[in-house]
């Protein structure tokens, strides 16, 4: 006999607590989201026909059921990015549609809009707490990006709308998930892998094994190498076969772009969608009702702030570029006069291993992943007082290699918890790093108990997996991002805000959220954080101090480089969501090409795709709003000079500003604006000083 799967033990419907990830399968999310969605029609319209315009008659209801929908539809989200599969793809896709027609019914009903607008005018207003103001407030401002105003034709033309982008936007994502999967290059001769350090030819061989050879080693291959940038970046920066890079290269710059597989064609058809969307809603242009919700006040400051650094950065980009040709020059390379894309990376890491005497491959043997998260949990420790254990086994998982941690405060009661699913796992998984929401912080009075539901966060990265034996062995940039990814999941986490809307990233204005991110990352070059955590895996040796003095003057290493790179991406994306026009004289590409005038040194090739691969403003939430990390780094980078201030020697002096950047930046999360925050936090308002400053672009 079969077993049958009955709606009633469905797990997708538990609607609250843990995933059950050891309990899901493919075949319970078609019938768990059409229960649901069905259970959800007739509360929403119980709502509708009694809305009582009070805090506990309008909002907590409607947060009730928004969770519901959250919980069981996040995790197909989530299962999406980490296990991603035909079959999930299928159900996932015959559910999506019902989502969002739902999503738009929830966003744009009139009587629940009638009512938040009865209670922001309600004598009660003004008894509530800010957190439950800018919820309501937001919950205003989102009806009516959500088309809450819009009647007939408009409307029915804006939910088409709504349909239409979250399939090709989910589209878009899987396209480039399978162009990255598809593309390999096997390597056999010893010629071939000349120049490879040892940890790529293992984890070259590993992925060789996977594919089928079954005695692939890292001494005679052969050697698998893909575009998954645990084996694409290293191969870049060390491989002497220049054909080969620029084989890679050009498979990287050229997913995604023919075949089954266009991305050209919904580039796009989503930018017009979005401009038509922002048409109906009474904007000019997508990126202006993009600022609608953001810190920044209009599209004019956003692109002042990218000319500033432009302005900084591009000289500084053009003598790294100089420097390198007349380096490569010295070392006899043919190309030296007219490098190319493919040749970029290689001689920059050259040049560094010369200028700073010491390679990048040097330092992985002393960030092995479980020394590094001993260093992280001792800085969280050290700056914000609160334990984090390994908590194993005390959640289900969605892989073996996933783990769980629980969160402590000083006086040892539980706080949060978080997963983390550290390693690169091509076939299923998507590339780039994030930490997403698994359970939100709250405060439910049930029978005149008041409990605290505890926040869990997931955290996901793509580093190096362990090879052969011997455990994950980071770069420094994979311990930076990780730094990076567990700084927003501080903010989802020691929240002491009680209500969901408002409660952790929710409400954070989206160019202040990468504040606490970026901030995590100035820790890696701290002294105390930097040898808490730097130990060679085998002989427990701490990092030598010249390593680190090496680490401290290589940080600025073509750094106007790196900050013009951003510059070009956020000009990219502005322009695209605020001037052009789908069927007008210019393609997307040639936007891109013309804005690259002025923000590359060397103009992207002919053949260059790039942005139908990216991901952040054509399928996630990066729309018209790339240039946050660059707005949130200025951010970031006076808050953490805020610590420099203090005195990194100065333990106590740490510990103080600290507690107060846990109170303001960490603690209060969405439910007061960002700016309020920041100036609670530096007693002023941000200055860019200090970013130009820690990018080596100003003299101090």
């Amino acid at each position: 006999m079969t077993a049958t799967v009955t709606v009633t033990d469905n797990p997708l419907l538990i609607g609250k607590g843990l995933p059950p990830f050891d309990a899901i399968a493919l075949l319970h999310v078609v019938p768990a989201v059409t229960q649901l969605l069905a259970e959800l029609e007739a509360e929403l319209a119980a709502l509708e026909a009694s809305v009582e315009p009070t805090w506990s008659g309008l909002v907590e209801p409607l947060q009730r059921l928004g969770e519901r929908l959250n919980w069981t539809w996040s995790i197909v989200g989530h299962l999406m990015g980490v296990k991603n599969s035909p079959e999930l793809r299928s159900a996932h896709e015959t559910v999506q549609p019902e989502v969002v027609k739902f999503a738009s019914k929830l966003s744009q009903s009139k009587p629940l809009y009638e009512g938040f607008k009865a209670l922001r005018a309600s004598e009660n207003w003004d008894s509530l707490e800010s957190a439950q103001q800018r919820i309501v407030e937001a919950s205003l401002r989102d009806a009516q990006l959500s088309g809450v105003g819009l009647e007939g034709e408009q409307k029915e033309r804006f939910n088409a709308i709504q349909l239409e982008m979250a399939e090709i936007t989910t589209q878009f994502s899987n396209h480039v998930l399978d162009a990255t999967k598809a593309f390999s290059i096997t390597l056999t001769n010893k010629d071939e892998i000349d120049g490879l350090p040892p940890s790529l030819l293992s984890l070259a061989a590993q992925a060789a094994r996977s594919a089928g050879a079954e005695n692939a080693g890292a001494e005679n291959g052969p050697w698998r190498i893909t575009l998954d940038f645990p084996s694409y970046g290293p191969f870049m920066q060390h491989s002497t076969r220049r054909d080969l890079r620029e084989k890679l290269y050009k498979a990287l710059i050229g997913r995604a772009s023919s075949g089954e597989l266009n991305n050209w064609p919904l580039t796009d058809r989503i930018l017009a969608l979005r401009h038509e969307k922002s048409a109906l809603l009474g904007f000019g242009s997508y990126a202006e009702l993009s600022l609608a919700s953001k810190m920044a006040p209009n599209v004019t400051a956003v692109e002042a702030l990218l000319e500033e650094l432009r302005l900084a950065s591009y000289s500084a980009a053009v003598k790294d570029l100089e420097e390198l040709k007349v380096f490569a020059a010295s070392k006899g390379a043919p190309e030296a006069a007219d490098l190319k894309h493919w040749d970029v990376g290689f001689w920059a890491e050259r040049q560094r291993e010369e200028k700073f005497a010491f390679s990048a491959e040097e330092l992985r043997p002393y960030f092995a992943l479980p020394q590094v998260l001993e260093g992280l949990f001792g800085l969280v420790k050290r700056l914000f007082g609160v334990t984090v254990t390994a908590a194993d086994g005390q959640a289900p998982v969605w892989h073996k290699d996933v783990r769980y941690f629980k969160i402590d405060d000083e006086a040892g009661n539980a706080i949060a918890n978080f997963y983390l699913d550290p390693y690169s796992r091509p076939e299923e998984k998507r590339g780039g790093a994030w930490m997403d929401e698994c359970v939100v912080r709250a405060k439910f009075v049930e029978a005149g108990k008041t409990t605290t539901r505890l926040p869990v966060a997931y955290l996901v990265c793509n580093q190096s997996p362990p090879v052969d034996g011997k455990p994950s062995l980071m770069t420094f940039l994979e311990v930076e991002t990780l730094f990076h990814e567990f700084g927003h999941g501080l903010q989802h986490m020691l929240t002491t805000v009680d209500y969901p809307g408002a409660s952790g990233i929710n409400n954070v204005e989206w160019d202040a959220v990468e504040l606490p991110s970026q901030f995590m990352e100035n820790w890696c070059y701290d002294r105390a954080t930097l040898f808490g955590m730097a130990k060679h895996y085998q002989t427990g040796e701490t990092l030598p101090e010249h390593y680190y003095q090496k680490l401290l003057a290589a940080r600025h290493y073509m750094s106007g480089s790196a900050m013009l790179r951003q510059v070009h991406f956020s000009s990219v994306d502005i322009e695209l969501h605020h001037r052009y026009r789908s069927g007008g004289s210019e393609t997307v590409a040639d936007v891109r090409n013309r804005i690259a005038k002025t923000t590359t040194v060397l103009p992207p090739l002919e053949e260059d795709a790039f942005l139908c691969a990216f991901g952040h403003i054509f399928a996630g939430g990066y729309a018209a709003g790339y240039y946050s990390y660059k707005w949130a780094e200025v951010l970031s980078a006076d808050a953490f000079a805020a610590f420099e201030e203090a005195g990194l020697e100065d333990e106590s002096a740490i510990a103080s500003t600290g507690k107060l950047f846990r109170d303001t930046v960490l603690g209060l999360g969405g439910s007061l604006h960002p700016m309020e925050v920041f100036k609670t936090f530096r007693g002023r308002e941000p200055s860019t000083k200090a970013l130009l400053r820690h990018s080596g672009l100003v003299a101090a």
